[in-house]
């Protein structure tokens, strides 16, 4: 389960770089003709740090429920397991022959698991749950990893500004590569072409930006 660090980190990371392109590209669009770029940084930074920790106070509190609910179940089980050991020694030995394991095999194996009702809980856990009892995701990682990754990814439109950029195109650019790079990586572990998952993300990536840029250039217009 990589202690619950991977998932929030990916998905962190890109959320911080489409986010933040869009904040950024909105309130550019608002300020082009004024030129504006201390409120194009100003906005960047805000959405970065409020980001960062709107992210990680969601992943805590889901990591946390997730874990809690799965402390739950992997205590009702070690209370059903120490109250009808027999009854779960039979059921565990039911996995086994459903699997194909010979029936009196399947039971001795089960007796054999039984006699430590710790191991037994954790037998019992990975089999009926599909859990890890002693690799429950940890909240406080996970969120730490989500402010991180966020904060990242929503940096890389800001950067050029903080560089010297007086352009969107810059940070446009940058954030779009590293997009792709980001798509690509994500499709290491599922079956999508990685040149087809880096060119999913930059496409939504440009959306998101392109239809920002807009609103804040009609909303810049109506107020003006």
């Amino acid at each position: 389960m990589s202690g619950g660090w991977l998932r929030p980190a990916v998905f962190g990371a890109m959320d911080g770089l489409v986010s933040n392109l869009a904040l950024v590209a909105g309130v550019a669009g608002g300020t082009r003709e004024a030129g504006d770029t201390r409120t194009v940084v100003l906005a960047g930074l805000a959405g970065l740090a409020a980001g960062a920790f709107s992210m990680a106070a969601g992943e805590y509190t889901s990591v946390a429920s997730q874990s809690e609910a799965a402390a739950r179940e992997i205590e009702k089980e070690r209370s059903e397991i120490l109250r009808n050991p027999e009854g779960e020694t039979r059921e565990l030995a039911a996995m086994y022959v459903a699997r194909g394991v010979e029936e009196k095999l399947a039971l001795d194996v089960a007796r054999q698991m039984h006699r430590d009702p710790e191991n037994a809980v954790g037998v019992h856990v990975r089999e009926e749950l599909g859990l890890d009892a002693d690799d429950l995701p940890s909240p406080r990682l996970a969120a730490a990893t989500s402010f991180v990754s966020f904060a990242a990814g929503a940096l890389v439109p800001v950067l050029p500004y903080l560089l010297g950029s007086s352009s969107l195109l810059p940070g446009l650019l940058v954030t779009l590569v590293a997009l792709f790079v980001c798509g690509a990586v994500v499709t290491q572990v599922t079956n999508r072409s990685w040149w087809a998952g880096g060119l999913r993300q930059l496409v939504l990536g440009l959306a998101a930006a392109g239809l920002t840029y807009v609103v804040g250039a009609a909303v810049s217009a109506n107020l003006g």
